[in-house]
């Protein structure tokens, strides 16, 4: 009988690919049992003599991680779409296939990016806290007045499969949309109703911004102080991609000042959120722990093709979802 794969999982997944994985007699698997990630200690003993690593956003794969798991480690497949946590180019040089999870989380995503839009715009979270703090004491014609969705003009930052189905939404509502991408996609803008524009005039004619752009160098702090004054006042910004694509300083500072008049995000620069950050002082924002993908279904989906990956790349097989950059969410 062949050696079993020896493999570590950063933490408990849903999904029957994984409960069959568990039960697979070819597979030797350690799972770390904590809803938190792994320290960096635990991270380097875990991935230590391992053939395969199942990871998540919340782990940094580095040079570090892959000189402590050997030259046996095959294969890193991690659970999401955005591999922004893991260094792709050096998993390249020895030879280590790495996989993500695109495309099934692409609408429940944008689901989650409209939650925001309409919760910011009207004042939803704000609202029901009003009334569970017993501040319901009669109805005025201004009482927790927000903006109007419908008819208002949207734009997407990033237009990839989430941001084109953030704008093919956005025809349900009879809004303009207005898009930008770092490469042309203008068949896949009018497909939806679109029109791609240069970044400057989306952030100044648009009442919402929507960010689903990649995290990479180039998009590290793209929506910074310059960006936020582009945008016209009283809008709003929605951040369902990754925190670091916002200057949060640069974010606070304008919704202070009043010239954003809210914002909704779904991630952070970093998570979980400080509990000191000015962000959670503020009526007009909505902060959610990056819960964006984070239906049973799609979560099932995602650890069935992070398990696939994984199964692959120990076979000596193609990945059915691989990358050679860091890409999307």
């Amino acid at each position: 009988m062949s050696a079993r794969h020896r493999v570590f999982v950063t933490r408990e997944l849903p999904g029957d690919g994984f409960a069959a994985l568990r039960d697979d007699p070819e597979f030797d698997l350690e799972v770390w049992p904590e809803d938190v990630p792994p320290s960096r200690e635990a991270l380097l003993q875990g991935v230590s003599g391992v053939d395969g690593l199942v990871c998540l956003i919340t782990d940094t794969v580095d040079e570090v991680v892959l000189d402590a798991a050997g030259a046996q480690l095959r294969v890193v497949s991690q659970m999401a779409v955005g591999v922004d946590n893991v260094d792709v180019a050096a998993c390249s040089k020895r030879g280590i296939p790495v996989g993500n999870t695109p495309g099934v989380l692409t609408e429940t995503t944008a689901d989650m990016a409209w939650a925001l839009i309409l919760a910011s715009a009207r004042r939803v979270v704000e609202a029901a806290e009003y009334v569970k703090d017993g501040e319901w004491k009669t109805w005025t014609p201004t009482q927790m007045a927000g903006i109007d969705v419908h008819g208002a003009t949207l734009g997407v930052i990033g237009f990839g499969a989430i941001g084109q189905a953030i704008a093919r939404r956005a025809q349900g509502f009879g809004m303009r949309v207005l898009c930008w991408n770092r490469t042309q996609r203008t068949a896949e803008a009018a497909a939806v109703g679109a029109e791609q524009r240069p970044f400057d005039e989306v952030l100044s004619r648009s009442d919402f911004v929507s960010v689903s752009v990649a995290l990479t160098d180039d998009t590290r702090g793209l929506m910074d102080a310059t960006a936020f004054e582009q945008m016209h006042p009283g809008s709003i910004l929605i951040n369902t991609a990754r925190g670091p694509i916002v200057d949060e300083e640069a974010l606070v500072d304008a919704l202070k000042r009043g010239h954003l008049g809210g914002a909704g995000l779904d991630v952070t620069a970093v998570e979980p959120l400080s509990m000191d950050s000015p962000l959670l002082t503020m009526d007009n924002v909505v902060v959610l722990p990056h819960i964006g993908s984070a239906s049973m279904a799609t979560r099932s989906k995602m650890a069935d093709i992070a398990v696939a990956n994984l199964r692959a790349g120990l076979a000596g097989r193609p990945l059915p979802h691989s990358v050679a950059v860091a890409v999307g969410r």
